[in-house]
């Protein structure tokens, strides 16, 4: 059985799930990289790049959840289920966001 959790929690939660996948992913890559003789910054800034849909679906639960309460909103008229499920993967989206710029920062690496 599943436990909801408050809105105010889970937004809060959400973005800093998303940001510690990235940076998370992305400083382990590095350190995997360093070991195989690749460049580890040059390669941090690749991972994270590719890890930016995968923290967004770690952070909303990665299950079809998210679905079906945008479904069940537009739906069965439950337009405030719509609203949360978007500031969910909004927050989502910040987080992943920040970690983009964080590794950015880190690596000195430009964006094209």
């Amino acid at each position: 059985m599943e436990m909801k959790t408050a809105f105010l929690p889970a937004f809060i939660q959400s973005y800093f799930i998303a940001l510690g996948v990235l940076v998370g992913g992305a400083l382990i890559g590095g350190f995997g990289a360093f070991l195989s003789g690749e460049p580890p910054l040059t390669m941090m800034y690749r991972f994270a790049s590719s890890l930016k849909i995968w923290a967004l679906i770690a952070a909303i639960g990665g299950t079809f959840d998210t679905f079906y309460s945008v479904e069940r909103g537009f739906f069965q008229g439950e337009t405030r289920d719509v609203i949360k499920q978007f500031l969910l993967i909004l927050s989502a989206t910040g987080g992943a966001q920040t970690g983009m710029t964080f590794i950015r920062w880190f690596t000195q690496e430009n964006s094209a």
